[in-house]
C-alpha cells in the first residue's frame, strides 16, 4: 500500500468508527423512546422500525450504479448529510409524521454508506492489503457500536425526552464529521488494480451481475448467512430465550454483549489464522461453529440442566456467533471486492448491501413467530440452515479462480479471472515480464 493509499485509508477507517459510535447512542434505544419516551404508542415505533430498513430497501438498488459512475467520495458525503438530518429531527420530533420522516432519512442515509465505504475500501486497497482492511472495518464498527452503547444507555433517561435529544444530536454531529472527514480524503483513482477483477461482459449493469454465477451464489450464500445469524439476533433467538430456556431480559444484553466482546478479542487472532487459507472454506468453518450454537440454543431452552446450565448455554451461542462473525468480516466483503469488475465495484457492494437488509427484514418476521411458540422446530430450521451456509460455501469455492478463493496467490499474478461464456470463471496465466516497448500499450 502506497503512503497515499495509507493515509486515505486510516481517514475512511476513523469515519467509519465515528459513525458507528454514533449510531450505538441511538439504535438500542429508538423503540423505547418513540413509544414511551415520544409517547406514540407501539404501533408508531412498530412503523418507525419499518421505515427505517424499508428506506435502505427502496434507495440500495440506485445506489450502486451512482457510486460506479460519480465516485464513493460524493455519495459517502451526500449520505452522512442524509443520516445527521434524520438523526437530528428524530431527535427533536414529537409527532408521527416528523417520526417517520426522520426515521425514513436516518435508514437511507446510513443504508448508503455502506457500499460506498466499501467502494472507498476497495480503491485503496490491493489483494494483499484487502482482507486485513475489511476486518478492521469489521472491528471498529463493532467496537464503535459497543462503546456508544454502553455510553448511550448511562446517558438515557426515559423521564427526561431532553436526554434522548442529547444522543441523537451526538449521532447527528458524528455524521457531520464522517462527512468533514470524507471531505478531506484523496482517494487514488482505480485504473486498473493489482489483482485485476473480471471484466463485465456487455457492458455492465444488473444483467452483467445476474449474469456472473459465482456472483450470484455468493449473494444466495450471503442471503443464508445473514437470515440464520444477524436475523435471528434480537427477534426470533431472543424471543425462544425468554420463552423457551427463561432467560431474563437482562441476560439478552449479557448475551449480546458477549458477543461484540469475542469479536472485538478475537478478530485479529483469527485474521491470522484465516489470512492464508481458503475463503470459502472459512466460510464452510463459519457454517459448522453457528449449527454447534444452535445445539447450544437448543439445549438451554430443551434441555434439563438447571437455570444456571440453560443461561450459560444461551449466552455461549451468542459468543459462538461472534466468533463466526470474525471469520467472516476478512472473508466475505474481500470476496464480493474481488469477484466485482473495476467498473461495477459499487454495484457488486450495493447488491451485497441490498441481499443483507433483505435477509434482516424477513430473519425476524419468520423467527420471532418461530422462536417464541414452535421451540423445537425453531432449533432444528436454524441448525439445518447453518449447515446449508456449509454446503453454499463449498460449492461456491468450485466456481472460484484459485486467486479469488486464496488472496495471496495474487501476488504472483497480476490477472485473478477472466469470464467465458456461461459467466464461468477461470484463471487467468500469470503475466509474463513485458519489454519497455510492450509495457506501454496495456
Amino acid at each position: 500500500m502506497t503512503r497515499a493509499k495509507g493515509a486515505a485509508m486510516r481517514r475512511i477507517q476513523a469515519g467509519n468508527a465515528l459513525s458507528a459510535f454514533g449510531l450505538g447512542f441511538t439504535v438500542p434505544y429508538l423503540y423505547v423512546y418513540v413509544a414511551q419516551v415520544r409517547e406514540l404508542g407501539a404501533t408508531t415505533a412498530g412503523v418507525v422500525l419499518a421505515v427505517f430498513a424499508m428506506a435502505a430497501l427502496a434507495v440500495l438498488p440506485f445506489t450502486g450504479r451512482v457510486v460506479d459512475r460519480r465516485g464513493p467520495l460524493p455519495v459517502l458525503v451526500g449520505a452522512a448529510l442524509l443520516a445527521s438530518a434524520g438523526a437530528a429531527g428524530l431527535g427533536l420530533a414529537t409527532d408521527v409524521p416528523a417520526a417517520v420522516g426522520s426515521a425514513t432519512l436516518l435508514g437511507a442515509g446510513t443504508a448508503v454508506m455502506q457500499p460506498a465505504l466499501a467502494t472507498m475500501i476497495v480503491w485503496c486497497s490491493d489483494a494483499a492489503t484487502r482482507t486485513r482492511a475489511f476486518a478492521t472495518q469489521f472491528f471498529l464498527q463493532n467496537l464503535g457500536l459497543g462503546i456508544g452503547g454502553l455510553i448511550g444507555g448511562h446517558l438515557v433517561d426515559e423521564s427526561r425526552p431532553s436526554s434522548f435529544t442529547l444522543l441523537f444530536g451526538i449521532e447527528a454531529v458524528m455524521f457531520l464529521v464522517l462527512a468533514g472527514m470524507a471531505l478531506t480524503i484523496r482517494l487514488p483513482r482505480p485504473g486498473a488494480p493489482a489483482g485485476a477483477r473480471p471484466t463485465a461482459p456487455g457492458g455492465g449493469g444488473l444483467r452483467a451481475l445476474l449474469g456472473h454465477r459465482a456472483m450470484v451464489q455468493l449473494l444466495v450464500l450471503g442471503f443464508v448467512l445473514f437470515f440464520a445469524c444477524y436475523g435471528q439476533f434480537e427477534s426470533g433467538l431472543a424471543a425462544y430465550g425468554t420463552e423457551a430456556a427463561g432467560i431474563a431480559p437482562a441476560t439478552l444484553g449479557t448475551a449480546l454483549a458477549a458477543n461484540t466482546a469475542v469479536i472485538v478479542a478475537a478478530q485479529f487472532l483469527v485474521l491470522r489464522f484465516v489470512e492464508r487459507r481458503s475463503r470459502t472454506k472459512v466460510i464452510a468453518s463459519v457454517g459448522l461453529i453457528w449449527a454447534v450454537a444452535w445445539l447450544a440454543a437448543g439445549y438451554a431452552g430443551l434441555g434439563h440442566g438447571g437455570q444456571a446450565m440453560a443461561t450459560a448455554a444461551f449466552i455461549s451461542t451468542y459468543a459462538l456467533f461472534g466468533l463466526g462473525e470474525s471469520m467472516l468480516s476478512p472473508t466475505v466483503a474481500p470476496l464480493v471486492a474481488d469477484l466485482a469488475p473495476a467498473s461495477m465495484v459499487g454495484q457488486y457492494n450495493s447488491a451485497f448491501a441490498l441481499v443483507k437488509q433483505l435477509a434482516l427484514a424477513v430473519g425476524p418476521a419468520v423467527g420471532g413467530p418461530m422462536g417464541a411458540t414452535l421451540h423445537g422446530p425453531y432449533i432444528v430450521t436454524f441448525v439445518l440452515f447453518s449447515l446449508g451456509i456449509t454446503a453454499l460455501a463449498l460449492r461456491l469455492g468450485r466456481r472460484l479462480a484459485p486467486e479469488q478463493d486464496r488472496p495471496w496467490l495474487a501476488t504472483s499474478s497480476r490477472v485473478v479471472a477472466v469470464h467465458v461464456p456461461g459467466g464461468e470463471v477461470r484463471p487467468g496465466a500469470p503475466e509474463a515480464p513485458r519489454s519497455p516497448a510492450s509495457a506501454g500499450s496495456r
